[in-house]
């Protein structure tokens, strides 16, 4: 009757054993199901981010191009105004010009400083030339 009992214990432990084994067997099944889930969310998430990377080097360089432009036509406004104001300052200074010379006030007023300039300048060459110096 021993043998019978142990035998009897060691079948229901088998049984056991064997429901645990299901159980793991089930268990591995999910598992395996989790994971090829997850390896194909991976590969979705890596194409979506090779894409955006693709997506952000044409944007940059997108950028780089608009900024050279940009830069570039800021450089021709800049020599477009300084060649404005050098017209404008040169038609100011012909405009002052025109002004004075048709105006006799303006021109009686000049007169004493540039003849005295003359006599500046004309004198002491005289007086370097007599040797009066």
């Amino acid at each position: 009757m021993d043998d019978k009992v142990q035998v009897a214990i060691l079948e229901e432990r088998l049984e056991q054993f064997g429901s645990i084994v299901t159980r793991i067997d089930s268990a591995i099944e999910k598992l395996s199901e989790v994971n090829n889930n997850v390896s194909r969310m991976l590969a979705v998430h890596e194409e979506r981010i090779s894409r955006q990377e693709e997506v952000d080097t044409i944007l940059f360089d997108k950028i780089d191009k608009l900024r050279d432009k940009v830069d570039s036509d800021h450089d021709g406004v800049n020599q477009r105004l300084s060649l404005l104001e050098r017209k404008l300052w040169t038609g100011i200074g012909v405009l002052a010009g025109i002004i004075i010379l048709t105006n006799p006030q303006a021109l009686q007023t000049l007169k004493p400083l540039l003849s005295e300039a003359d006599r500046v300048i004309v004198a002491p060459a005289v007086a370097i030339m007599n040797g009066s110096r």
